[in-house]
């Protein structure tokens, strides 16, 4: 038997202000989109922004459902968006936001293990790491420099 440790690194802003101005304006889009979430069981809504490598920011906000699986996260609804438009483009930065209706998120809130997996596809897929940073309402931002930090044994088709 043997023992595996692994290392997980991240930058921590204490405050906005502190963001490199990029990231901020692409926090401010996430922000903004967030109120566009439809949240109404949870009351929980996300916001992100993604920056592109071909310049375009794309967004996207969490989308629920009565039938809760048919809803989709911010982060999917970005990805995945950003996929079917800009099949070609690689996905540079990510800057996700999330605030409750009921409660003031002072936590930075990470990515859920299902947009983790989807956004590791990306990582994989572009052969490049996709830069993450993640705040809640208020309250510090993390940044990760790559998906693998919050998902260090990644699923990908090398296992199919």
């Amino acid at each position: 038997m043997k023992e595996i440790n692994h290392t997980t690194r991240f930058t921590v802003f204490d405050t906005f202000p502190e963001l490199p101005e990029d990231i901020q304006s692409l926090m401010n889009e996430a922000i903004a989109i967030r109120k566009n979430a439809y949240a109404p069981y949870s009351k929980f809504r996300v916001g992100v922004a993604l920056l592109l490598d071909n310049g375009k920011v794309v967004l996207g906000s969490n989308q629920e459902n009565a039938a809760y699986p048919s809803g989709l996260c911010a982060e999917r609804v970005a990805v995945f968006h950003a996929g079917a438009v800009y099949p070609e483009a690689k996905i540079i930065k990510m800057a996700i936001t999330a605030a409750s209706d009921s409660n003031t998120t002072a936590a930075p809130i990470p990515p859920c293990g299902a947009c983790r997996q989807s956004i590791a596809e990306y990582e994989f897929k572009q052969d490049m790491p996709i830069e993450i940073y993640f705040m809640g309402e208020i309250g510090a931002i993390y940044k990760s420099d790559s998906l693998k930090n919050l998902l260090p044994f990644m699923f990908d088709k090398n296992f199919l």
